[in-house]
């Protein structure tokens, strides 16, 4: 193994770990660790997730799904669509599968996708503002992007279909100002989770 030194404050050096090979069982044994750790993450996000939701039940289309899909995918990007489809199967299972599960199955996909679209450093000061939008502008559709999956379900002709979408319109509004209002926990959130997960 080839040791490394590298300096530090005063001309003083330290000695730094060695060099791991490929095939090392300490760097497997590393690896089992990430991935553990990373499932008990995981698993906590989406049951953070299911627990956020039952909480705000009582309020109308307003909830923390949607910022809870853009903080994760801002932090973890395509790992991400791991704790959101543990939230969707847990939902399944307390709720039972039901048609209306087809929906979890893409809705959120499409917020996670939105925001993997934007770039990966975005400064500050704009963050603070376009994750909330996004957050708000996917509450905003949300009838729009289920109307798909009822119609089909439920066979409703495309007239029936807008009329679902404007009779939902309201609570879409709803909808989209709460995402907006929890949109702002975003970026601040999201520098904690980084910061805890660098530990």
């Amino acid at each position: 193994m080839s040791w490394f030194t590298r300096r530090v404050k005063r001309g003083t050096e330290i000695k730094a770990a060695p060099d791991i090979p490929a095939r090392s069982p300490v760097r497997a044994v590393r690896k089992r660790g990430m991935l553990l750790r990373d499932m008990v993450v995981f698993a906590m996000f989406g049951a953070m997730m299911f627990c956020s939701k039952i909480v705000m039940e009582g309020l109308p289309n307003i909830h923390l799904i949607g910022m809870f899909t853009v903080l994760l995918t801002v932090v973890y990007r395509r790992r991400a669509l791991i704790p959101i489809y543990i939230f969707v199967i847990i939902a399944g299972i307390f709720y039972g599968f039901a048609p209306w599960l087809i929906t979890y199955l893409y809705v959120w996909t499409i917020l996670w996708g939105a925001v993997m679209l934007l770039p990966k450093k975005i400064p500050d000061v704009a963050a603070a503002f376009v994750y909330p939008i996004v957050c708000s502008l996917h509450g905003l559709a949300y009838g729009a992007l289920c109307a798909p999956s009822q119609a089909l379900l439920y066979g409703m002709s495309f007239t029936n279909m807008i009329a679902w979408i404007a009779a939902g319109f309201p609570f879409d509004l709803l909808h989209a100002a709460g995402n907006l209002a929890v949109g702002f926990l975003i970026l601040p959130l999201s520098k904690l989770v980084r910061k805890l997960d660098a530990k």
